[in-house]
């Protein structure tokens, strides 16, 4: 079950202090470049041998190692010293405790999550990072999901790196054992006419498919509920992402939702057995209440997910358990709190 992190006390290795801060920073939505620094110390530490931090630490030379400035040193010195650095410290007091007030039940009711990007399309970590901190928050499966091709700017995956991929997701199975699953997933675009920017062949390869719209998000109602019908209907989606494209804060500006007719869309995901995704990204916020409890009236399943780009954003599902909770979503109607085996039963009944 899903669970805020422990605080870490002293002693703590550098590493894991310098890991612990990145997190703390990226699920209070801190700037890139100062996740980057305490991601890029962590980095550069496990490439020393054994003994070189202290031998650096008591020469006073960590700086000279490329990737580790001012702020990380003095994190990796209180930290080989066997303190609590004063930095985390601080971070834990201000930043440990709940995201959001309210939903704190079904947050430790979820196992896992429908959604998340690792640096191999437009997140900022490894997939081992992003695997190794959904072990640490209690997931016990996620499904990986990086964009597909036509997000250039997202850096999509095209057939030949979804493949390589797959192998590295069915290494990374092996390797951490039966108590965790990382299923082989994607966020495939909804193209104009409905159709997913993959090939079936890649898709019938995975595990759990979610799609969702990116591009012309302006699209007159007629034509985007076209569209988002036909991709809720294709037997390879399992779950519809963000659904209306709105934002509401943020770095990037706010955005109306797009226009479409909602009860024929979810409609269609009752037919198609398709998810309705509630996205916990503080910017999106999708659906908005309304919609969400028009699906519920309507019958449809849901999925808690984080939209996760970085590891501390896993922890961001705790804003979009607020809101199934205050509005009455059933969590047995949550896929993100079901089991492995029933997830993915669910997704491939066919197989």
């Amino acid at each position: 079950m899903v669970a805020l992190l422990a605080p870490l006390e002293a002693p703590v290795e550098p590493t894991d202090a310098l890991r612990r801060i990145a997190f703390l920073l990226e699920r209070t939505r801190s700037g890139t470049y100062r996740v980057e620094a305490f991601r890029n110390a962590a980095k550069a530490l496990k490439q020393l041998d054994d003994g070189e931090v202290d031998e650096r630490v008591a020469a006073g030379t960590l700086q000279q190692i490329p990737g580790i400035g001012k702020s990380t040193s003095a994190v990796i010195e209180e930290a080989a010293r066997g303190e609590l650095p004063a930095y985390l410290e601080s971070l834990q007091d201000r930043s440990g405790g709940p995201l959001a007030s309210g939903g704190e039940d079904l947050y430790a009711a979820l196992r896992g999550d429908c959604h998340l990007h690792s640096d191999w399309s437009d997140g900022g970590s490894p997939i081992d990072e992003m695997v190794l901190t959904g072990i640490e928050l209690g997931h016990e499966w996620m499904v990986l999901t990086d964009h597909s091709p036509q997000l250039r700017v997202a850096n999509g995956l095209t057939a030949e790196r979804l493949t390589k991929q797959i192998a590295i997701v069915d290494a990374i199975n092996r390797g951490v054992g039966e108590a965790f699953r990382l299923f082989k997933g994607i966020e495939v675009d909804i193209l104009d006419d409905g159709a997913l920017d993959q090939t079936d062949e890649m898709l019938a390869r995975l595990d759990l498919v979610t799609a969702s719209v990116h591009s012309k998000l302006r699209m007159n109602s007629a034509p985007m509920t076209k569209r988002m019908v036909a991709a809720v209907l294709n037997p390879r989606v399992n779950v519809l992402g963000h659904c209306t494209g709105r934002l509401v804060t943020g770095s990037r500006g706010t955005r109306p939702q797009s226009d479409f007719d909602a009860h024929a869309v979810f409609e269609a995901c009752l037919e198609g057995n398709t998810a309705v995704e509630i996205n916990s990204r503080p910017e999106r916020q999708d659906p908005p209440d309304d919609l969400i409890e028009l699906a519920l009236e309507m019958g449809c399943l849901f999925a808690v997910d984080s939209d996760a780009h970085a590891p501390g954003q896993l922890d961001m599902k705790a804003y979009g358990c607020e809101r199934a909770e205050r509005l009455g979503v059933p969590e047995d109607r949550i896929i993100t709190t079901w089991d492995a085996d029933r997830v993915h039963a669910w997704a491939n009944p066919d197989r």
